[in-house]
This record gives structure tokens, C-alpha cells and sequence, in this order.
């Protein structure tokens, strides 16, 4: 009960850290709502051209550029999470201090990310939605089962981006700087997730794998519960397999660095 209480209190001090930056916020509220304004338009011209691309109505190709713009930061799909500041603990040496606590390292950062994702959410993620959703034509489910199944993909795909970036910080351990090594991992999740385009456009072969690639669990699988076009279960499940298998990797990879410590700056 103390442990669960501690995870909790972290969460909460993840959400009133970011809370605290209230410019930053806002300008990310106006950054997402002009690049949705960008992207629905773009979307609009295109399915003009071919209506119904990808299995989508025009209404639900608007909904999806502005859900993506909600959850953008949340996810941190372009990178902003807690990894950056656990790279930068593990260049200096600062890690071992986190290694003394008397918590896990792995749940300690999910829980602080979960923190930064929820006020992500909120503070940064509805205004733009809402704002697109009484300025453009979108299709909303209107019943409750539809929109607790989508908060539940959101929860999952909180935990596989985190388990994502968790990965790539703990390289960190064995290279001077992680910083290629995030740009990649940023190109990635707007490639994969379906931040620029849904993943059901993608033709062929290309479609099929990054539709299986746990990038698209952090946007198209949610969107696709959102709007009707996928079974909430069947999306539960592959959330959940890629979560288990990406923190099961981290938590095995932790342990292979923290053997045998090697502190790059002292």
C-alpha cells in the first residue's frame, strides 16, 4: 500500500510540475491548434480528390488530425517526456542517486511520465480538439461505451511510449550522447504512429508493417476506436502485448546496465 502511494504521489508531482509552465503551455495550445488548422485543410483538399481514402469520411479525417493534435504532446510522439531528463541523470552520474531510492527506477519514471502525459492531456490537448470540433464538420461517438474504450487506448498507449523512450534512454548508458539516437526514435512516431497521415493510407507491405509497429498504438489504434473503425478488445489486446513487451525489455535491459555502472562524467 506505502509502494502504491508513493507511485501516486509521484504521478500527482509529474502533473503539477508541467502545470507550473503555463507559457510553455499555452503556446503549445496555439502551436497544435495552428498546425491542425494546416493539416485539416490539407486533409480536406486531399479528400476531395479521393473520398473515403484509408476507410475514412471526410468528417472522421478532420476528427483525426484533431485528435492528433490533442494527444501529440501527451504521447510525446515528437519526443518532450521524462526521458530527456533521465538521459541527462545517467550522462552525469545522478542515476545512482535515483538507484538509492527505496523505488523502482522503471515505475519510478512511468509514473512521473504518466504525470507529464496526463497534464499533457488536458492542459495541453483540449482546447485544440474542442476548438476543432465547433469550428469543422467531425464524427463523434455518441454513446459512453465508445468513449471509455478510447480513454482506455489512451491509457495503454501511455504506457507503450513510454516504454519506447524508456528503451532509448537506457542506451544512454552505453553511449556519450542519446541524442541521435532520440531524433531517430522523433522521425520514428511521426512516421509510424499516423501523425501526418493515418496509417490506413499507407499502401501494400508498407501498410501492413507499420500497422503492426508499436508507433501506431500510440495514435491510429486510439483514433480507430474513437471513430468506429476497429473492435476496442482486439485494440486492447495489441496495446497491451506491446506494452508488456517493450517495459518487459526495458526492465531487462535496466538490469544489464546497472551490473556493471559506468558513470560518463565522474
Amino acid at each position: 500500500m506505502g509502494s502504491g502511494r508513493l507511485y501516486v504521489a509521484v504521478v500527482a508531482g509529474g502533473f503539477r510540475r508541467y502545470a507550473t509552465y503555463r507559457a510553455a503551455t499555452a503556446a503549445g495550445v496555439f502551436t497544435n491548434t495552428v498546425f491542425g488548422l494546416i493539416l485539416v485543410y490539407t486533409y480536406l483538399a486531399l479528400w476531395d480528390e479521393k473520398p473515403h481514402l484509408g476507410g475514412y469520411d471526410q468528417a472522421q479525417a478532420v476528427t483525426y488530425v484533431w485528435l492528433g493534435q490533442a494527444i501529440f504532446a501527451a504521447m510525446a510522439i515528437g519526443g518532450g517526456g521524462v526521458e530527456g531528463e533521465l538521459m541527462e541523470r545517467i550522462r552525469t552520474g545522478d542515476v545512482a542517486i535515483d538507484l538509492y531510492r527505496p523505488a523502482d527506477l522503471q515505475l519510478w519514471w512511468l509514473a512521473a511520465d504518466v504525470g507529464r502525459a496526463l497534464f499533457q492531456l488536458l492542459g495541453r490537448g483540449v482546447i485544440p480538439f474542442v476548438f476543432g470540433a465547433l469550428v469543422f464538420p467531425v464524427a463523434l461517438p455518441g454513446d459512453v461505451a465508445t468513449w471509455g474504450a478510447f480513454l482506455v487506448t489512451l491509457v495503454l498507449a501511455m504506457a507503450v511510449g513510454f516504454g519506447i523512450r524508456y528503451l532509448i534512454a537506457l542506451l544512454t548508458f552505453w553511449m556519450m550522447d542519446g541524442t541521435g539516437m532520440t531524433h531517430m526514435t522523433m522521425l520514428a512516431g511521426f512516421f509510424c504512429s499516423g501523425m501526418m497521415l493515418p496509417l490506413n493510407v499507407f499502401p501494400g507491405a508498407l501498410g501492413d508493417v507499420v500497422r503492426e509497429l508499436p508507433w501506431s498504438a500510440l495514435l491510429q489504434k486510439p483514433a480507430d476506436v474513437l471513430l468506429g473503425e476497429a473492435d476496442p478488445w482486439r485494440t486492447f489486446a495489441f496495446q497491451g502485448a506491446w506494452a508488456v513487451v517493450l517495459l518487459g525489455a526495458g526492465r531487462l535491459l535496466q538490469s544489464v546496465a546497472t551490473r556493471r555502472v559506468v558513470v560518463q562524467g565522474g
